[in-house]
C-alpha cells in the first residue's frame, strides 16, 4: 500500500489551486527562500529590531573610503557584562534570518554561560547590500577575505558600544559557508575571537565535487537500499526519453516542465533540477529549521520511489518532482537554461537573483567551486552534468574572463590562503553529519591538529547542530550538543 505521506501529498497535488510561478531555488547546493511574512511577524512579536553598522566598502585599499550599512542583531537579555562571553553567529549565502536571535542550540548556551547574543549579515546578501546593484564589477568587494574583515571591525565596534573587556570573550559559530567563516575567522584574527564552532563546513576548495552525489547516494541508501536503485532505472528511463523529440514532449508532461527541452544545456538543466530535488531533500533533511517546516524528507522521497503501486520507477521520479512543485507553490518546473542565465545576470536588488543566487554563484566562480558534478560513478544519477556546464555558467553570466584556468587558480588561492585540510587554527570545533553531502569536504575523523576537535554525527544532516532540539533528534545529535557545550565551558577557564 501508499504510505500515508505519500498519499497526502497525491490528494493535495489533485487538489491544490494556490501555485505560484516557477523559481529557482536551489543552486550550487545551496537553498535559496525566505518566508518574509513569517519572519516579520516573528519579529513584531518578539521586539526584535534590525540595526545597522558603518562599514568599510574595502579594506584592502586604504584609498578606499567609501562605506554602508550592514544589517546586524543584538540579543542581550542573558548577559552579565562583567564576565560574560559574547557569541557571534556568522551570516552566510542568504538572508539572514533574525530569528536565530530567540532560537537555536547558541540561545540555550548564551543562557547557561551568560553571553551577549550578536549576529552579523554577510555583505551582498539580504539587506546588507554596499553597491547600488550587484554588477560585475561591484561583485569583486564580495569574498570571502572581505567578509572575514567586516567581522573583524563589527567585532571592535561592539566591544566599544558595549564597553566591554578582555573579560568578556568571544566565540563565533556558524553552518556551512559561516561554518568555514568561523573557522577563518578564528585561524586569521585569533586576538579578536577567542574560539570558534564550525558546523557543516566545507574546508576545501576544489572544481569538481563529485562526492556531492556520492554521499546523497550513501545517505538515501541508509534509508533504503532500493531507493538508489530505482532512481537509477528512473534515470535511464529519462535517458532513454531524451533521445528523441517524442521522448522529450513525454518528459515535459510528466516533470510539468515551464518551456520545451530545447537544447542540450536545456538537456542539462532539467537533470540538475530533478537531482536536485533529492540533493536538497537530503541536505535538510529534518533538520528542525526555524521559519519553514516541511515534510518532504528522505523518507518521504525514498517512500515514493519504493512503491510500486504509483507506477513505473519514471512515474514515481516525476511523483517526486510533483511533491516539491507543491511544497514551493510553483506552477511548473524551470528548465530553461536561457531563462536561468537571463535571471542570473540581473543586477538589481529588486530581481529574484538578489535573493542569493548571483551572489553565491559569483563566490563559486571566484573563490570555491564546489560545482556538484555527476563525474562519479557511485551514484545513481547518471552522467549528464560534468563540471564543465557549471564552469560555463560564470563566463554566460558574469563573462567570458570567468573560465577554468581563473577558476582553478581562485580555488589553489583560497586553500593557500586559509590551509584547505591542513587548517592551523586553535581552539575550534568540527562539527558534521553522517548524512549532510558537505561533510565530503570538511573535517569528520582525525582533526587537523592537536588544537581542535571533530564530531561526527550519525544520522544527521546539515547544520543540526544548530537548530533547536526536538524530541524527536537521535541520541547522536543530542551528544554532539553537550560535547559542544562541555567545550565551550573548557575554552572561556582558558
Amino acid at each position: 500500500m501508499i504510505s500515508l505521506r505519500v498519499t497526502l501529498f497525491l490528494v493535495i497535488l489533485l487538489t491544490s489551486l494556490n501555485l505560484s510561478e516557477s523559481l529557482t531555488r536551489f543552486i550550487h547546493g545551496r537553498r535559496f527562500y525566505h518566508d518574509e511574512k513569517q519572519i516579520r511577524l516573528f519579529k513584531i512579536k518578539n521586539n526584535i529590531t534590525d540595526l545597522y553598522y558603518d562599514q568599510e566598502l574595502d579594506h584592502f585599499n586604504e584609498a578606499e573610503s567609501r562605506t554602508w550599512k550592514q544589517r546586524y542583531w543584538v540579543n542581550d537579555e542573558f548577559f552579565e557584562r562583567e564576565s560574560g562571553p559574547v557569541f557571534l553567529m556568522i551570516g552566510g549565502e542568504g538572508e539572514e534570518n533574525p530569528i536565530w536571535m530567540k532560537k537555536g542550540n547558541w540561545v540555550v548556551l548564551a543562557q547557561k554561560y551568560n553571553a551577549l547574543l550578536v549576529m552579523l549579515e554577510h555583505r551582498f546578501y539580504g539587506k546588507s547590500r554596499p553597491t547600488e546593484d550587484m554588477s560585475t564589477d561591484n561583485l569583486k568587494y564580495l569574498s570571502s577575505e572581505q567578509g572575514l574583515a567586516d567581522l573583524a571591525t563589527f567585532r571592535q565596534f561592539i566591544h566599544t558600544s558595549f564597553n566591554l573587556t578582555n573579560s568578556n570573550k568571544w566565540i563565533s559559530f556558524g553552518g556551512s559557508y559561516p561554518g568555514s567563516l568561523s573557522a577563518w575567522f578564528r585561524l586569521k584574527y585569533p586576538h579578536l575571537v577567542h574560539a570558534a564552532v564550525s558546523s557543516s563546513a566545507p574546508m576545501l576548495a576544489l572544481v569538481n565535487f563529485t562526492d556531492y552525489l556520492v554521499v546523497v547516494n550513501n545517505s538515501l541508501y541508509l534509508y533504503s537500499p532500493s531507493c538508489p536503485r530505482f532512481i537509477a532505472q528512473a534515470m535511464s528511463q529519462i535517458e532513454g526519453l531524451m533521445m528523441t523529440p517524442g521522448g522529450r514532449s513525454t518528459l515535459e508532461k510528466l516533470f510539468r516542465t515551464c518551456d520545451s527541452i530545447d537544447s542540450d544545456l536545456d538537456v542539462a538543466n532539467f537533470y540538475s533540477a530533478v537531482i536536485g530535488n533529492f540533493e536538497e531533500a537530503v541536505q535538510y533533511n529534518k533538520d528542525n529549521r526555524l521559519s519553514r517546516n516541511t515534510t518532504i524528507t528522505i523518507d518521504l522521497l525514498c517512500d515514493t520511489m519504493d512503491q510500486g503501486s504509483i507506477g513505473d520507477p519514471l512515474t514515481r521520479y516525476a511523483t517526486v518532482n510533483d511533491i516539491f512543485l507543491e511544497e514551493y507553490g510553483q506552477k511548473c518546473l524551470d528548465i530553461s537554461y536561457k531563462k536561468f542565465i537571463d535571471e542570473m545576470k540581473s543586477v538589481s536588488w529588486e530581481s529574484s537573483a538578489s535573493e542569493g543566487g548571483r551572489q553565491w554563484t559569483y563566490q563559486t566562480c571566484v573563490e570555491f567551486g564546489f560545482y556538484q558534478s555527476t563525474d562519479s560513478p557511485k551514484h545513481p544519477f547518471g552522467q549528464n552534468i560534468p563540471a564543465d556546464f557549471y564552469i560555463n555558467q560564470c563566463k554566460d553570466i558574469f563573462g567570458s574572463e570567468y573560465d577554468l584556468n581563473l577558476l582553478q587558480r581562485a580555488v589553489r588561492d583560497t586553500n593557500t590562503n586559509y590551509g584547505g585540510y591542513t587548517y592551523e587554527g586553535s581552539r575550534v570545533v568540527f562539527v558534521n553529519g553522517e548524512i549532510d553531502p558537505w561533510h565530503a569536504l570538511g573535517f569528520t575523523g582525525q582533526p587537523p591538529n592537536s588544537n581542535t576537535e571533530t564530531i561526527f554525527i550519525k544520522g544527521t544532516a546539515h547544520c543540526a547542530d544548530l537548530y533547536p532540539s526536538s524530541q524527536k533528534d537521535p541520541a547522536s545529535l543530542t551528544q554532539a550538543r553537550n560535547r559542544i557545550d562541555e567545550l565551550i565551558g573548557q575554552w572561556l577557564t582558558q
